[in-house]
């Protein structure tokens, strides 16, 4: 049979009963010749190109706008041996509109291999509503753009039909998003993340309640728990329930989430207020696979509500859960004390006590500075590294109610009293000492949202969600060189849409680099 060749076959990785199938070209195994298709999923950027062979193999998938093809999927294992392994590999990261080359790759165990014959699939256009804007500079060509990879956003556009949960390639063009549909404008991701198996994570918030979600990149839901059947849960385990849940999903290596989630209490004459006053906490809740929960921390056990540097009821307002792999503990953001917090969980059997805090006020001392070179209403931290009782941290510094000279905090949003930051901190855990070891003040101020990274090539990535003063720009994502004197490298302007954090990831992949 040539390459050409074609018949029907009864197709059980999708929803109808039959569909056209044609054979490939190649050296195949012992037992026969893999058969494939290639049809559209329900997301119109997104093909799913079926593979049924015999024998142990691992099969991946090429694609690109010609036949130089240039991307590639993971690559997938199936370890029948004397049998059919059935695969469905979605194929995501292409342009809407657009045609695109695709053939799937068959190794078998046994030494041969067998590539199939060249694939069209065409992809759909983005919805109509969508009105975002996404512009890519690169304002130092000389030093071009030296880290590979695509962007993921988290667009929080409440009230518009725009995209939210997308990643665009490294010249500003949407290659894969989540549709949340034309009818809610007011849901979004908050925030959407990358998985080891290669779905997304989102924490789905909306006006009606809140949802953490893994969907596979067709936009398909794999798996989610809903606010109520949450709440059920922690009922049921004599846990205290929480009002809505927000920011950030922790995904730990043995598979549990950790949420985030507040609920509300009422004090009696807190320091500055009078009478009955509410004040909004945070809970961290650890789900099993099952998502059943196994573990919780309370922001009211640990903390002293009398400090409320940004007014209550909105005590602590966290935004971000970090996993410190050395010692199984958790690194807590608390954006509204200006703190990060070391919380001992031990991998689900620690206690919960405060290790320590880091920031003004806090436990750690900071080594040559003034209290105004400490990190305010933060976001992000990011571990890059752990070296003995050294950790090194990536901090988006916001800014908001930074001490200046006199010890007193900025007011209102006005640059320059207010300045935002990339930083990046080494800290001591056994001498409780902080060194700001990089910083970058890009000329603005952002008073929140934002997220930073260190890539490979050593540059900083750093998304300021919504920075004052740059005409009509909702969003910037800037990499720069982490030199003394940091040149932009690379920039992406975002209008029509704040984008809550903007990642560098190296593809829609696991395991996979796209370089182009």
């Amino acid at each position: 049979m040539n390459c050409k060749s074609s018949f029907q076959l009864p197709l059980l990785l999708t929803a109808m009963t039959m569909t056209f199938w044609s054979l490939g070209c190649g050296s195949g195994s012992s037992s026969g010749t893999p058969y494939t298709a290639v049809v559209q999923t329900q997301h119109p950027l997104v093909a799913n190109y079926q593979v049924i062979e015999y024998g142990a193999a691992n099969v991946w998938v090429e694609f690109g706008p010609d036949t130089t093809y240039g991307r590639k999927t993971s690559i997938y294992s199936g370890t029948t041996k004397t049998g059919n392994n059935i695969f469905a590999i979605l194929v995501a990261g292409m342009k809407p509109s657009t045609q695109y080359h695709m053939r799937a790759h068959v190794d078998f165990l046994n030494g041969n291999s067998w590539v199939d014959q060249d694939r069209i699939f065409t992809t759909g256009p983005l919805p109509a509503t969508n009105k975002l804007g996404i512009s890519v500079t690169r304002p130092n060509p000389d030093l071009g753009v030296k880290q590979s990879g695509v962007e993921l956003l988290d667009v929080v556009a409440s009230g518009t039909y725009n995209l939210q949960g997308l990643v665009s390639d490294l010249d500003g063009n949407v290659i894969w998003y989540y549709d949340f549909g034309s009818s809610t404008p007011t849901t979004w991701p908050f925030p959407i993340k990358q998985l080891a198996n290669g779905d997304m994570l989102m924490m789905v918030n909306s006006t009606a309640t809140d949802t953490v979600e893994e969907i596979d990149l067709s936009g398909a839901v794999v798996r989610s728990i809903g606010l109520s059947d949450l709440n059920a849960k922690l009922e049921a385990a004599g846990i205290p329930q929480v009002t809505n849940l927000h920011h950030d999903v922790l995904v730990l290596p043995n598979g549990h989430w950790i949420l985030l989630g507040q609920l509300t209490r009422t004090y009696d004459d807190l320091q500055g207020y009078t009478g009955p006053t509410q004040v909004t906490g945070d809970e961290l809740i650890d789900l099993d696979t099952n998502f059943d929960p196994v573990w919780h921390w309370l922001s009211f056990d640990h903390l002293d509500v009398n400090r409320h540097l940004q007014g209550l009821p909105d005590w602590t307002h966290s935004n971000a859960l970090v996993y410190t792999p050395n010692d199984g503990n958790i690194l807590l953001s608390m954006r509204n004390q200006s703190w990060i917090l070391k919380i001992d969980y031990e991998n689900g059997t620690g206690g919960g006590d405060i290790l320590w805090r880091l920031g003004e006020g806090g436990d750690m001392t900071l080594t040559e500075g003034h209290p105004a070179d400490w990190f305010y209403a933060q976001h992000y931290p990011n571990l890059l590294s752990v070296n003995g009782s050294t950790l090194t941290l990536a901090i988006f510094d916001d800014g908001n109610q930074r001490l200046n000279d006199d010890d007193v905090p900025c007011e209102g949003y006005v640059y320059p009293d207010c300045y935002s930051r990339a930083t990046i901190f080494q800290i001591d855990e056994d001498t409780k000492v902080a060194t700001l070891e990089w910083a970058y003040q890009p000329g603005y101020f952002t008073f929140w949202g934002g997220s930073i990274g260190v890539m490979d090539n050593g540059d900083v990535e750093f998304d300021a969600s919504q920075p004052l003063g740059l005409n009509v720009l909702e969003s910037i994502v800037m990499e720069v060189t982490r030199t003394p004197d940091p040149q932009v490298v690379w920039q992406m302007d975002v209008t029509g849409g704040s984008a809550y954090r903007g990642l560098r990831i190296p593809s829609l992949y696991p395991g996979v680099v796209w370089t182009k």
